[in-house]
């Protein structure tokens, strides 16, 4: 029902192959699970190839920004590169032309998944609507959810850094007009904090389908808020973001990826660690242009046949030597071979034939509890409660060693020594999922890139870097009058 359409030369134009809000209501009178259909819609926008606007073999939806991400924050290496996909990235040009569709993808994707989600909330009544019906506050309350965390990346992208008075991107949240102008990151955020925080309350009572985990539910709601009140980080926001990571942690009902399901592919919804995740069968057609075509070497696609996406040989080296996600990588090679510390036990469809899956049948991550865990640690550290950051890093660190005397050193770590340690268990553990973007621009962290890069090698490279961050793109410059 919620397919988009749009036309090439306007970024914003209303998607013509929305069913209209005032439709959906009519017809909910009658039927309220046509609601499900329609948010269902939404949530097609997050993995679909083309979704950008383009028709590039980089255009899949949430998991080809994760990608962007992380080649921009330099943990993620393009090693090797035979089709040119994602190298004007890497060499840091890309970011800085706004005709390059680097730019345009992210924007025009993100905005895309507002668009729905506008939709959803104006056939409920309107921003300021509250439902009685379950069906219906369930459907608003993932619509909110989805606004926000549209917005929230936009914010990451688009503003070097959280600067409260600093121009960002524009908030779309009026349900007549989408050509607005630029609002400031402290509008952004508030904007992006209120609707969760809406959500939060909708969703309460809300229970997935069996089996279902692309949807939002309240959990992955309050993944959201953690994360965006992390990002603000002030005192207050701190606090929040600590208590909603420790809830989600403690209560979820999710729990930490054994050793053997560190190196056991990532590739299912049914790991008890996925919060939040899609359930890809082969009848939806993904092959080449696909996050799992980009990233696995048992996938015939671009990391099979020479495009290699590798760990960072400098982030490689601080993994000790007896921790299990050191084997995710293959590392027992020459430096100049091709394949070195490509994440060929990390992700991987299970055959294990060199690239044998043509049809893509693998599930796709989008958060796992560990992240809750690391980052209740690092605002536990933030906000003056080191003892509980380091009981929780080292109750993440006690399933990635045999031996607690390897990960011991922990307990003496203080200050900004333990919060340095926090940021680089974040790189290693979720290495390829798109969060260590987000943690560098918390931190404020400075990368180095290793000798594995094409580009750049052993280059300090600053959070706040212009060439970290994307340009709004043409088409929303040019078409866009109130910008």
């Amino acid at each position: 029902m919620a397919l988009v359409s749009c036309t090439e030369d306007y970024l914003d134009v209303k998607p013509t192959a929305f069913v209209t809000p005032e439709q959906v209501d009519q017809v909910a009178e009658y039927d309220p699970t046509i609601l499900n259909g329609y948010i269902n819609g939404v949530y097609s926008t997050m993995y679909t190839d083309g979704m950008g606007g383009t028709t590039g073999h980089d255009d899949f939806g949430q998991k080809g920004i994760d990608i962007y991400t992380d080649m921009l924050c330099g943990d993620m290496a393009l090693s090797r590169s035979g089709y040119g996909w994602y190298r004007n990235l890497t060499r840091l040009t890309a970011t800085v032309d706004f005709t390059r569709n680097e730019n345009y993808v992210p924007y025009r994707f993100y905005y895309k998944v507002i668009y729905g989600a506008n939709n959803v909330i104006k056939s409920q009544g309107g921003n300021d609507a509250v439902p009685t019906e379950d069906e219906a506050r369930f459907v608003l309350g993932q619509a909110k959810a989805l606004r926000a965390y549209a917005h929230f990346y936009l914010q990451q992208l688009y503003a070097t850094e959280y600067i409260a008075s600093e121009k960002s991107v524009p908030i779309k949240i009026d349900l007549t007009n989408f050509a607005t102008p630029r609002s400031t990151s402290q509008e952004v955020m508030n904007q992006v904090v209120k609707d969760l925080e809406e959500a939060i309350v909708l969703l309460d009572g809300y229970v997935r389908p069996q089996g279902d985990k692309t949807s939002v539910n309240q959990n992955v709601a309050k993944v959201l808020a953690a994360y965006a009140y992390a990002y603000i980080g002030d005192a207050t926001s701190l606090a929040k973001a600590r208590d909603y990571a420790k809830d989600v942690a403690d209560n979820s009902g999710a729990s930490l990826m054994s050793s053997g399901e560190v190196v056991g592919g990532f590739n299912s919804v049914t790991s008890n660690s996925w919060l939040w995740g899609v359930d890809i069968k082969k009848d939806m057609g993904f092959d080449l242009i696909s996050w799992w075509g980009q990233m696995d070497y048992y996938t015939y696609s671009y990391q099979w046949a020479g495009d290699r996406k590798a760990m960072d040989s400098g982030l490689f080296a601080k993994i000790l030597p007896n921790d299990i996600r050191r084997t995710q990588f293959r590392s027992n090679v020459a430096s100049t071979a091709s394949t070195y510390l490509i994440p060929w036990n990390k992700f991987y469809h299970p055959a294990k034939e060199i690239g044998g899956q043509r049809n893509i049948e693998t599930d796709v991550v989008l958060s796992r509890v560990e992240e809750m865990y690391l980052l209740y640690a690092e605002c536990a550290a933030k906000t003056g409660q080191e003892a509980n950051a380091i009981a929780y890093l080292k109750t993440l660190l006690s399933n990635r060693f045999v031996n607690a005397a390897d990960y011991a050193y922990v307990d003496a770590l203080t200050g900004q020594a333990l919060l340095n340690e926090i940021y680089l268990q974040t790189r290693i553990e979720l290495w390829g999922e798109g969060k260590s973007y987000l943690a560098m621009k918390r931190n404020k962290a400075t990368t180095k890139r290793g000798t594995n890069h094409l580009s750049f090698q052993g280059v300090d490279i600053p959070y706040n870097d212009g060439r970290l961050t994307f340009d709004i793109p043409q088409a929303e410059v040019l078409n866009n009058p109130n910008l």
